[in-house]
């Protein structure tokens, strides 16, 4: 007898403090085959970072948050301790300067499509660490 083993799934954390641009995001990271889990700024992203990082493979945050520390820093944060975690953050404000973003994240301008954060998706995962819908 065969039996076939579903992959683990691929875990994405959105952060961003406006709900209806988080919703967005989260419903175009579903469709992409990803579990989601969202906070409305980086000082809950990082609890849950620390809670929840063996289960992650993509952080997804905006730029400008309430709290201490913008989105550049959180994904700075995530990359020096979680290397693991592909990133991407996005504004429609802020750009990223020298030094804002880690080696290899992300950034896309807002307002996005799904068809954007999908090509930034293929390009960036570990074939290993795409949910299927990104696959091929």
């Amino acid at each position: 007898m065969v039996t076939s083993i579903s992959p683990s799934p691929s875990f994405a954390l959105v952060v961003d403090d406006d709900a209806f641009i988080r919703m967005d995001a989260l419903a175009i990271l579903e469709d992409a085959g990803f579990e989601t889990l969202e906070v409305a700024h980086a000082d809950a992203a990082v609890g849950l970072l620390h809670e929840r990082h063996p289960h992650l493979c993509l952080l997804f945050t905006d730029v400008q948050m309430p709290g201490k520390m913008d989105g550049f820093a959180l994904a700075r944060y995530a990359a020096e301790h979680w290397p693991h975690i592909s990133i991407v953050v996005a504004s429609g404000q802020a750009k990223p300067g020298p030094g804002d973003l880690p080696e290899g994240a992300h950034f896309i301008g807002k307002p996005f499509s799904a068809q954007i954060v999908r090509d930034h998706l293929r390009s960036m995962l570990p074939e290993d660490r795409k949910p299927e819908p990104l696959r091929g």
